[in-house]
């Protein structure tokens, strides 16, 4: 019988998806914990959807923008203030786009064994399909649904 060992051959590299809501700060801290757990690299991304709608509107682009780079000043105040409390080798990337082209390009980019997102809590993408579902269908990495 093979002596017991720890597990140690886990995802190397996760990328997980915050957008600020309650469900992606969650999968946040898990991808964080997995990460300072397993010893692996953290690409934390952030995407500021294009509404095209808000174009549209006079300051609508420029109000948009703004929001987004408040969300992610205080995403990246949250990482830098965990990785004082736990070490953790993480990278923070913040764009504009479509979500789920981001994330899928950037999984793609640092070659990662693992994406993490949260939940969608829209009604629509039960029928559409949320960033998630779209992630999941690629099937180019394992993808974790958190709740």
């Amino acid at each position: 019988m093979a002596p017991f060992e720890y597990g140690v051959d886990g995802p190397k590299v996760i990328v997980a998806g915050v957008d600020g809501s309650e469900t992606s700060l969650r999968a946040g801290a898990y991808a964080w914990g997995l990460a300072r757990r397993g010893g692996a690299r953290l690409v934390v991304v952030h995407v500021a959807p294009v509404a095209s709608l808000s174009t549209l509107t006079p300051g609508g682009a420029s109000a948009l923008r703004e929001t987004a780079d408040e969300i992610a000043a205080e995403i990246r105040r949250e990482l830098e203030a965990a990785g004082e409390r736990m070490r953790v080798a993480y990278e923070f990337v913040a764009e504009q786009g479509d979500p789920y082209g981001v994330l899928a390009r950037v999984a793609d980019e640092v070659r990662a064994d693992a994406v993490i997102v949260g939940a969608s809590t829209q009604a629509g993408h039960r029928l559409v399909g949320s960033v998630a579902v779209r992630l999941v269908r690629t099937g180019r990495w394992p993808v974790t649904v958190v709740p």
